[in-house]
């Protein structure tokens, strides 16, 4: 009996326990908690395919779940049947870390793999969707619909809207979260809050395939967020039908960067620096000085001849000659370089030698120009043969809508036909053997557009064609020459540059100064994704001198100096000139080659009036004033990371003037001018 008892006791807790254990399974199956950085959690619920995340303990984002489209059938994660859950240690540029994969299975469905990458030392993760089965179609992936949390009730909330490219004078916008809002941004997006800092950013980190978008929509009943990849807007990305779709039997969207951080300028500057680690430069690694010149459409645009040219490398050999980055400094031929040359692309390439020898014989760095996806003379018809291979123009034009795809006056080319890969390897080839040794790369986003089929029938997507393109053309570059990208992806570009311009054409006044600052305050973080970033050509003609000041200063906290003035003849431009580009502190400053950072973020389509940077011990403030009357600035120090308490004695680079400045001290700016203080810390 007793042994009956001992039987039944013993078989009694084995069942427990095995009910227990079967319970545990089935708990840590069905609700999985997943670590990143020091203090982040995710809270991925199997079941309900949705999760929340947090920081610090701090809820960020909720209910966030995946979705996906396969031949135009929405996929959720929710209606399928099964899943499961494994994970895996990966080393890559970000360090060690851990491969979270979410599967998801149902009959007559693709295989969903919902990918998330967290790494111990980093307080952001990465996401990703996969589709996986036979005969797959898709041109929208997204990794992360979620609600989400910030400051709430405040009137201070932004969402940062960031453009495809730098075409068209586009501007950044840091839209105010109001009942309503909506905002698709171009690759990322920032939703942050001005008074506190507090932001979330999330954004792709690949860019050789998809476009993608971070769509945001603020509401007093909630506010939600899509990080998605097949992003096609005719407004943002320029394109005139649909995102193209990806066909096969494994469809991965781009990998997407997702983080909370307490300073949104911090957060982007993460972002900008894990795009660099996610798609390395194909470009070869620039090892040289700061590159800083001089551009012909600044001021001589059509106009350029051999004779005004070389008068301009005089200039700058002879009364220029404290204007230097090192030892270089550029003097780059843009459009119409072509009326130096006789009898075409194909023709007489003696004076444009002549004229990158002559560079050289004075210590100065010949550069040219070309835009190699463009057509600038599609009007004269489809039948023109294309300079250096033997199809016509009409071959090579980019087919989009049953037509074709014009903007900006030019017809875009198809960067995967040969025709236009052989165009450029004649060009190329011949500015080589010119001397040249850097160019000015242009209207790229012609080669990123999205058609209704390339010429290599494996190509789907405008990135895929931008791709090849770019690629094609640092072959026949050759790592000979320094590379600028003038209208441009802004994300996209980033491994084939060395400089990429931050904004669209910008010449002398002060509104331009101010549309060129604009997209310094909201990008001025893809410092980190370029070598540098350039604020294109300074022109002082005849306006005032705070307007001089103002536009030179702007290049300066850009990063590089490309002037643009005609300097064969003089005139005030000369004269000021030589005061502005020699102050041996400014072309300190370019030395350093990195962004200044701005201290608000709150302005709206407008630029901030003051941005900062520190350097060797020494704190820098540029502060500008774009309106018509003179200005008074409150600086709020703790936004340079300085103690609001203190007082600082700071001097004027341009006046040598002295300014106290600190909590609650007003700094006042004349109309249209400029001034940058400096001081100790």
């Amino acid at each position: 009996m007793v042994f009956f008892k001992l039987c039944r006791k013993a078989l009694f807790l084995f069942v427990s326990l095995v009910f227990v254990s079967r319970l545990d399974s089935f708990a840590a199956t069905d609700r999985v908690d997943i670590s990143y950085g020091k203090n982040g959690m995710i809270k991925y619920d199997l079941n309900s395919g949705k999760m929340d995340i947090y920081l610090n303990g701090k809820l960020i984002f909720y209910n966030g779940y995946a979705q996906a489209k396969n031949n135009d059938e929405l996929l959720y994660v929710q209606n399928y049947k099964t899943h499961n859950y494994s994970k895996k240690t990966l080393s890559d540029l970000f360090g060690k870390g851990i491969k979270h994969t979410i599967e998801y299975r149902s009959p007559g469905l693709p295989i969903i793999k919902h990918c998330i990458y967290t790494y111990p030392a980093k307080d952001y993760f990465f996401i990703e969707i996969t589709l996986e089965g036979k005969n797959l179609k898709s041109n929208y992936l997204a990794p992360l619909i979620a609600g989400f949390k910030n400051d709430e009730n405040d009137l201070n909330n932004r969402s940062l809207f960031v453009p495809f490219d730098n075409d068209a004078w586009i501007r950044y916008d840091a839209k105010e979260c109001n009942d309503g809002m909506e905002n698709t941004s171009s690759e990322v997006g920032a939703v942050y809050n001005e008074n506190s800092g507090n932001a979330i950013v999330a954004g792709s980190v690949e860019h050789m395939v998809w476009k993608s978008g971070v769509a945001t929509k603020a509401s007093y009943t909630g506010n939600k967020l899509e990080a998605f990849s097949g992003y096609s807007d005719k407004d943002v990305t320029r394109d005139q039908r649909f995102h193209g779709f990806i066909e096969g039997d494994v469809i991965r969207s781009a990998k997407f960067f997702v983080g909370y951080f307490d300073d949104w300028r911090t957060g982007l500057e993460e972002y900008g620096k894990a795009n660099r680690k996610a798609e390395v430069p194909y470009i070869f690694y620039w090892n040289k000085a700061t590159p800083i010149g001089w551009n012909s459409w600044g001021a001589l645009q059509t106009n350029i001849t051999y004779s005004n040219a070389t008068r301009v490398v005089d200039f700058f050999a002879d009364s220029l000659s404290g204007f230097r980055s090192g030892k270089d400094v550029y003097v780059d031929l843009d459009s119409y370089w072509d009326k130096m040359i006789k009898g075409g692309l194909e023709g007489d390439y003696s004076e444009l030698k002549s004229f990158a020898t002559y560079c050289l014989s004075k210590g100065v760095q010949p550069g040219v120009y070309w835009a190699p996806f463009t057509d600038w003379g599609f009007k004269a018809g489809k039948e023109r043969r294309v300079e250096g291979s033997s199809f016509t123009y009409g071959d090579l034009w980019t087919k989009v809508n049953g037509g074709y795809h014009d903007f900006d006056g030019a017809r875009a080319l198809d960067p995967t036909h040969p025709g236009t890969q052989e165009r450029i390897k004649l060009v190329i080839g011949k500015l080589k053997e010119c001397g040249f040794k850097m160019i000015k790369i242009d209207f790229l986003g012609h080669g990123a557009v999205e058609a209704d089929s390339f010429y290599n029938r494996k190509v789907k997507t405008g990135m895929q064609a931008y791709k090849i393109g770019m690629e094609y053309l640092l072959k026949q570059l050759g790592n000979r020459m320094l590379v600028y990208a003038a209208i441009s992806p802004s994300m996209a570009t980033g491994r084939y540059v060395h400089i990429r311009r931050i904004a669209c054409d910008a010449f002398k006044s002060i509104s331009e100064t101010e549309y060129t600052l604009n997209s310094v305050t909201y990008g001025w973080w893809q410092t980190y994704l370029y070598n540098y970033l350039d604020a294109d050509h300074v022109v002082l003609a005849n306006e005032s001198y705070g307007e001089n000041k103002a536009r030179t200063l702007s290049a300066v906290i850009t990063g590089t100096f490309i002037t643009g003035d005609d300097f064969s003849v003089a005139g005030a431009w000369t004269t000021r000139a030589k005061e502005l580009f020699q102050k041996k502190e400014l072309l300190n400053l370019v030395a350093d080659g990195k962004t200044f950072r701005p201290l608000n973020g709150s302005a709206r389509k407008s630029a901030t009036g003051v941005f900062w940077k520190k350097m060797d011990g020494i704190c820098y403030l540029a502060v500008f004033n774009y309106g018509d009357s003179e200005k008074d600035f409150v600086l709020d120090l703790a936004k340079a990371g300085l103690s609001a308490q203190s007082v600082f004695v700071a001097t004027d680079v341009f006046s040598g003037r002295l300014y106290n400045i600190g909590q609650g001290k007003q700094v006042q700016v004349a109309a249209k001018d400029v001034i940058l203080l400096k001081f100790k810390i």
